[in-house]
């Protein structure tokens, strides 16, 4: 069975600082393109930073200088590094593991974690 567990969200200040962790159970993430999404109350879901098996990186403009996504293998996690916090970045986030063989296309996801921005 896969899981993929998010920990790390909580209530915090603006201009502050949070590393959510996402923990995978039942996949080897070293093969899949990792991803971190967030929802706001009244908004899509949207992509925040990814990361491929190669380590290639992209963010959405909105967090770019200001989150780090990586992932360690061996501990089989990936994390969201999120500075310089902003109201407005407000959300559940959620962990996405994702593999497409052509054949056939795997796609994990979390249970969300809360990341609220308020003073």
């Amino acid at each position: 069975q896969v899981q993929l567990v998010e920990s790390g969200g909580g209530l915090v200040q603006p201009g502050g600082s949070l590393r959510l962790s996402c923990a995978a159970s039942g996949i080897t993430l070293s093969i899949y393109t990792l991803g971190w999404y967030r929802q706001a109350p009244g908004k899509q879901r949207e992509l925040v930073a990814a990361i491929t098996n190669t380590g290639t990186t992209n963010y959405a403009d909105s967090v770019k200088g200001r989150f780090t996504i990586s992932r360690d293998n061996a501990k089989n996690t990936v994390y969201l590094h999120m500075n310089s916090l902003k109201p407005e970045d407000t959300a559940v986030y959620y962990c996405n593991a994702k593999r497409d063989t052509r054949m056939l296309v795997y796609d994990y996801w979390g249970q969300g974690t809360q990341v609220t921005v308020s003073s």
